[in-house]
């Protein structure tokens, strides 16, 4: 039982509008509150049904992507195939976009969207809440991805809850300027840093406060933006720390690292340009600095 033999799906990149890490927890893990919006730019993932016979087939444009047994992508699919029985080999091609370890959730959002895939392909056998649950056994962001709004996690981010409907319009259409450094910042590496301080963590009922004071409020996600690896990524990376001040100084820009970086965003208003800011970050960055510009996704893809 099946629906169709391949399919082609979006795999969007996500921002963090806020990120507080409260604090360790027994398990390993750290205890965060978010507030997160996946975006029209992202990878695209195609899945196709093979016969029972032939073995699982991968390729990828990235060449230094591991498409081996530790990429999300393979983990989802034996993943999927334990929970609904499937039989069938896979051919998995990724058109990879997002940048590799970025904090804009790439690997997740492949992950999430292997199982949407799959489970469109084989006719549903999942609900909603089940590949939620199946989601977040592969990680910690990949549970925000299945419902392709803006959501609020909490926990280790596996606790998942929607933005209110009321909030949305503050959200959805935003101009979002991505830029990245040229290099990478691993996520282990960068709670490991925030560990060793710990003052790097929030309280934890100050950024509830924070967040229903927002809710209840019709100010612009603006003054939400929030992120506690800033204060880290600015004692250690000077250059991130610099260009932010003088976007904020000289633009009056509301700019943010997402997740844990390196990876950043800045706000644009919709009657405003990108060039000028794009100019500032290529003189501080590089000629060669990865920008682009998305919107929160705002339709089921």
């Amino acid at each position: 039982m099946y629906g169709r033999e391949e399919i082609s799906i979006h795999c969007p990149a996500k921002v963090n509008l806020l990120l507080a890490v409260l604090g360790g927890r027994n398990d390993g893990f750290h205890e965060i509150l978010s507030v997160a919006t996946p975006l029209d730019f992202g990878d695209r993932l195609v899945l196709r049904l093979l016969g029972e016979e032939e073995d699982d087939c991968w390729s990828c444009d990235c060449p230094v992507l591991n498409i081996g047994s530790e990429n999300l992508v393979y983990k989802a699919v034996e993943s999927f195939r334990a929970a609904t029985g499937l039989k069938r080999s896979v051919k998995v091609s990724l058109e990879k976009r997002i940048p590799i370890g970025a904090g804009l959730g790439g690997g997740s959002s492949d992950a999430a969207s292997t199982l949407i895939g799959l489970n469109r392909l084989w006719g549903l056998p999942l609900t909603g809440q089940e590949l939620n649950d199946l989601a977040a056994t592969l990680g910690s962001d990949v549970p925000l991805f299945p419902r392709r709004a803006p959501v609020i996690m909490r926990g280790r981010g596996e606790c998942i809850d929607v933005v209110p409907d009321t909030c949305l319009d503050r959200i959805l259409g935003r101009r979002i300027l991505l830029f990245r450094p040229e290099f990478e910042i691993s996520t282990s590496v960068a709670y490991g840093h925030l560990a060793k301080n710990a003052a790097y963590f929030s309280s934890g009922k100050e950024m509830e406060t924070r967040l229903l004071d927002w809710i209840e409020s019709d100010r612009p996600i603006n003054d939400l933006l929030f992120n506690s690896f800033e204060k880290v990524l600015f004692d250690k990376y000077l250059g991130i720390r610099v260009l932010f001040e003088k976007l904020r100084t000289k633009l009056g820009l509301s700019c943010l690292v997402s997740g844990s970086g390196s990876a950043c965003f800045a706000l644009i208003d919709d009657d405003a340009t990108s060039a000028v800011a794009e100019q500032l970050i290529r003189e501080c960055w590089g000629e060669e600095t990865f920008i682009v510009e998305s919107r929160p996704l705002a339709l089921s893809n």
